[in-house]
């Protein structure tokens, strides 16, 4: 169900027949615009653990975010309905699965605070998902699954394709945290002209596990 991204990426990932929570080796990442923080991926204040399809699951509500990861892929992001059925963008498609057929062989968690963004009532989020259903590449203004599904729960024309009128005086910040939590971590600040362009970067990194210099006439630098 990878919505775009492949590559060598170095992350490793519990065995998929493992119940409980597991760890996983990966980036961890903030982001900010006009310095508020609108974005958050950092093991010191979340859970990050993953789950078997199976048991995320039993732990899913109406209108959850749910995110599926796996070794050199971007995750790929569905929104929750009920009774095992999630909404996701796969493959130039807005379409119904079950969260265990999508999920087998994968982990994933919950990410429902991953954005800072005042998040719609649930049955809104359902809706918003819901309403699109069959839309394919011609009619769909998303770029990939996450931003389909981050739309559906926050309703901002920010997540849209060329939902965001760019402007010289705001500037989207998105820090990536290598080594967090030890005494060797530093972090890479990369500035974007949109959100679209920063979600894009960020899950090309995650599937490649490199990262570049940007060709997209922003700056990135060291702190």
């Amino acid at each position: 169900v990878d919505d775009g991204g492949g590559g060598g990426g170095g992350s490793s990932y519990p065995c998929a027949s493992q119940e409980g929570p597991g760890s996983v080796s990966e980036l961890e990442y903030s982001a900010f615009c006009s310095q508020e923080c609108i974005f958050s991926k950092l093991r010191e204040n979340q859970d990050l653990n993953v789950y078997t399809a199976k048991t995320l699951l039993s732990m899913c509500k109406p209108g959850d975010l749910v995110e599926l990861v796996s070794t050199s892929q971007a995750p790929h992001w569905a929104v929750y309905e009920l009774n095992d059925q999630v909404i996701h963008l796969h493959k130039g498609e807005i379409r119904k699965d079950s969260l265990t057929e999508i999920g087998r062989g994968r982990h994933g968690r919950i990410v429902n605070s991953r954005y800072r963004f005042r998040p719609l009532p649930a049955d809104l989020v359902v809706q918003n998902a819901t309403g699109h259903l069959g839309l394919n590449s011609g009619e769909i203004c998303w770029t990939n699954s996450e931003s389909f599904a981050a739309w559906c729960r926050f309703g901002k024309r920010e997540f849209k394709k060329g939902g965001e009128v760019h402007s010289a005086e705001q500037q989207y910040f998105l820090k990536v945290h290598f080594g967090a939590g030890t005494r060797s971590g530093h972090v890479h600040t990369l500035v974007f002209r949109s959100l679209e362009d920063m979600i894009r970067e960020r899950r090309r990194v995650d599937a490649s596990g490199l990262l570049k210099e940007l060709s997209l006439g922003v700056n990135g630098g060291e702190e």
